[in-house]
């Protein structure tokens, strides 16, 4: 149960790293280790940066001076059919020192964080073939039958001036076992351009535009539950998007209304693998401190359609989300206007 968990914060924080597991690489040295790791955590951390971006809206139609709404927002962010992403071809003639027991030489598949490829043995050995080391490649989510990326967040909008909202969504720091943190911050601004119209209070709909910036920052301090020796070993992650859309609403149903939008994601996803870590097996026994970062960008448009439930002063919201990595959304408010 612990290590689905750290899978699932991972996931969120440190974009699914299975750090014993990459710890091994090190035994090929350092720039394998490296360029390993690029191929391997490029998919899950695009996925985290889709995941995270969402939920910004649930109408096109701005509150008014004064109006407010607090929502619990849930995303999933399915892979289940995304195969391009779950593996990628690692050819041994790009690495310096790292080979596959069967067929060596020889170029094939191995799993990324979101994958289910295993038991896919690689070794390094010295120019001697004297001395040699064999480990096994990590697998991904979807080996341990974890087909979608969670995230989930309060948010907070307020009416301003006639049109004008703005939004805040936050995830209180959370620390699990002492040994791994996330938390999450964003700030976004919505502007209703049909309130600017003679004809507002009778238009069956809204159109607005949202942008919205969101923060998500983790730690996960592994020193304790690895075999490589070393100190201070953890991996520091952050996910930075942001999110352009274009909505259009229904408004004047009293209980259910609909509305989609059209939109563009941009972000970023840095992991940095800091400590000491001292090698002590294999041919390429060394100390390496705070190894290398990794970092992926990701940009796309997303669509969006969803409806919106009132009943009373509480509200339910489902959408989902058409992208590259497309995500379901839920939320459920308390709100006055």
């Amino acid at each position: 149960m612990k290590k689905l968990v750290l899978l699932v914060l991972t996931i969120s924080c440190v974009s699914l790293v299975k750090a014993q597991d990459l710890n091994d690489l090190f035994i090929s040295g350092v720039e394998d280790a490296e360029r390993f790791a690029n191929s391997y955590l490029a998919p899950v951390q695009e996925a985290g940066i889709y995941s995270i971006s969402n939920g910004w809206y649930n109408t096109a139609d701005a509150k008014p001076l004064g109006g407010f709404e607090i929502s619990i927002i849930g995303n999933i962010t399915g892979f289940n059919n995304k195969n391009d992403k779950k593996a990628f071809v690692l050819d041994p003639s790009e690495y310096d020192n790292l080979d596959f027991v069967d067929n060596p030489g020889q170029a094939r598949e191995v799993s990324t964080a979101l994958g289910d490829i295993e038991n896919v043995i690689v070794f390094v050995e010295d120019e001697t073939g004297l001395v040699r080391e064999e480990f096994e490649l990590p697998s991904g989510l979807a080996a341990e039958d974890f087909n979608f990326i969670p995230s989930g967040f309060i948010q907070a909008s307020v009416g301003l001036i006639k049109g004008l909202e703005v939004k805040a969504r936050f995830l209180p720091k959370i620390n699990f076992d002492d040994d791994a943190e996330i938390g999450l911050f964003g700030a976004g601004v919505q502007y209703e351009f049909t309130k600017l119209l003679p004809a507002d209070k009778v238009l069956p709909v809204a159109i607005s535009a949202v942008i919205g910036y969101t923060n998500l920052s983790g730690e996960y301090d592994f020193t304790e539950s690895l075999d490589v020796q070393g100190e201070n070993q953890s991996i520091d992650a952050s996910i930075k998007t942001w999110n352009f859309s274009a909505v259009v609403s229904t408004r004047k149903i009293p209980v259910i209304n609909f509305y989609g939008g059209i939109g563009y994601i941009t972000g970023q996803s840095d992991i940095d693998l800091n400590g000491t870590y001292v090698v002590t097996s294999g041919p390429f026994q060394q100390t390496y401190e705070d190894p290398f970062s990794v970092s992926q960008d990701a940009s796309g448009v997303v669509a969006s359609l969803g409806t919106k439930i009132k009943l009373g002063f509480f509200r339910l919201n489902a959408e989902y989300n058409i992208s590259e990595f497309s995500t379901f959304t839920a939320g459920m408010s308390f709100g006055f206007r």
